[in-house]
């Protein structure tokens, strides 16, 4: 077995990193995950966000970027087949690496309330769920 190679995430990743997106459950895709509006993201996020390979196989994938202010992370995703060797872990280390780097010091995710699996994940991790938070959303 191969040694898991971890890479920035680069714009040439995006068809590989959708088509596996769609394959995972609790990824929630919209427009802004579109190939042009991910590369804005890079872009504006140069260096925070991470592949996972098991050699030309795409196996996860982080992505996170900052306002100035705090850190997101979106579609952390590893493939099941490849769950539970640190992957997800290493992932998010890389993220918050570089988010520390850039002066950040907090950063905050997503979760689908029944993605029971994440939930324990995050929480294992040392994540903090905030009960006194409600996330608003508008399309503009």
């Amino acid at each position: 077995m191969t040694p898991i190679a971890y890479s920035i995430f680069q714009t040439e990743d995006y068809d590989e990193a959708a088509a596996f997106w769609q394959r995972t459950p609790y990824i929630g895709l919209s427009s802004a995950d579109k190939c042009e509006a991910i590369s804005i993201f890079l872009a504006r996020n140069p260096g925070f966000s991470f592949t996972a390979r098991d050699g030309d196989t795409l196996v996860g994938t982080v992505l996170l970027g900052h306002d100035g202010r705090r850190g997101y992370m979106y579609h952390l995703a590893v493939a099941a087949e490849y769950r539970g060797q640190g992957i997800a872990r290493e992932l998010i280390r890389l993220g918050l690496e570089a988010l520390r780097g850039a002066g950040i010091e907090k950063c905050h995710l997503f979760v689908y309330t029944d993605n029971q699996n994440a939930l324990e994940f995050y929480r294992h991790e040392g994540w903090q769920q905030r009960e006194e938070l409600v996330i608003f959303s508008m399309n503009v």
